[in-house]
């Protein structure tokens, strides 16, 4: 994209102070609905078909948008799972309103196992305000609240990091408490960690998940770092602007062919992204939990003849959880 066409782009996402507002019955029935299809699935051992599920369940709330939506990013690449896929048009409309990134089952091992923290999401932007991660699918990330956004530099040293957010918070190090996922390559960062006195927190998934509990306030999370997707990382940039956190990321290949292909695509390795860059002008994340246990939602029950959706949504200076309820239909 030139410089012009960021510019035009840029202008266009700013231009809706509204859509965050006008989007979020759409968003909320998006989430709700996926997780209801994905809950069927949940403890079952299947997670394509927890996926599958979600996925077309989200779709197709998605089509009854009044206006035309761009799907920017998508999970299918990575996981070889169902999708909306990048570039998808849903709604109708015939000019593109609003952009979309969707996870329709974060943590789908997650969900397969029964195990509490799978939720389902969605974000949305302005036209043209969501960056699009084109072949990259890894990301390195660090996420913290609002207090501590000046105190975050990726090209620092972890310790470093850690002490600085910690002053910001007027902590200890030792007072910290850090979310890094549960993967093999950050054996050595959480290690590293921890000498300092740090409580390290190791999910083995829900990488929106970590960043939220560190953007938010009153979690009890005070960081997130370390190497996670790059469709989360957009995603949960839309909920970190909305609270005014901060977040700095960074293209971190985990393959030769991921890194060749970010090399032919003309992206860097180097750059570091802040939140801005991630998401221009207004934004609204949504999520439904799934199997419960993380975010304060509980997953899905059914109460005399209703079905319960509990949902995080999270607007311009606004986090609200709020329990959905509809009928019980003849299909479920």
């Amino acid at each position: 994209m030139s410089l012009a066409e960021e510019k035009t782009a840029g202008a266009a996402a700013r231009a809706l102070p509204e859509l965050p507002k006008r989007l979020e019955p759409l968003a909320i029935a998006a989430v709700r609905n996926a997780a209801m299809a994905a809950f069927v699935w949940a403890g079952r051992g299947d997670g394509k078909a927890a996926d599958g599920a979600a996925t077309e369940a989200m779709r197709e709330a998605l089509g009854h948008a009044h206006v035309l939506g761009n799907v920017v990013i998508g999970e299918g690449e990575k996981d070889n799972a169902p999708m909306l896929y990048n570039g998808e048009k849903v709604g109708e409309g015939e000019s593109v309103s609003f952009d979309i990134a969707v996870d329709p089952v974060e943590g789908t091992d997650l969900c397969a196992a029964g195990q509490a923290g799978a939720l389902t999401t969605i974000a949305f932007a302005g036209a043209g305000g969501m960056w699009s991660p084109g072949p990259a699918l890894y990301m390195d990330k660090l996420v913290v609240g609002a207090a501590a956004r000046d105190a975050i530099d990726l090209r620092d040293e972890p310790e470093r990091v850690l002490k600085r957010v910690a002053a910001a918070l007027g902590k200890r190090p030792r007072d910290m408490v850090v979310v890094v996922l549960d993967k093999p390559r950050h054996v050595e960062l959480i290690a590293r960690l921890r000498a300092c006195g740090a409580r390290v927190q190791t999910p083995t998934a829900g990488d929106v998940a970590g960043a939220l509990l560190a953007a938010l306030p009153g979690t009890g999370v005070d960081l997130l770092m370390g190497c996670g997707g790059t469709p989360e990382g957009a995603m949960a940039a839309c909920a970190v602007k909305c609270v005014g956190g901060g977040m700095q990321t960074r293209l971190a290949p985990q393959s030769e062919d991921e890194a060749e292909a970010i090399a032919a695509a003309g992206l860097s390795t180097t750059e570091i992204l802040e939140v801005d860059d991630l998401v221009r002008g207004n934004a609204m994340f949504a999520a439904t939990a799934i199997t419960g246990g993380t975010l304060g939602l509980s997953a899905p029950r059914r109460s005399g003849g209703w079905n319960l959706t509990h949902s995080l949504i999270v607007r311009p200076g606004s986090v609200r959880r709020i329990v959905e309820s509809r009928p019980v239909t003849d299909q479920e």
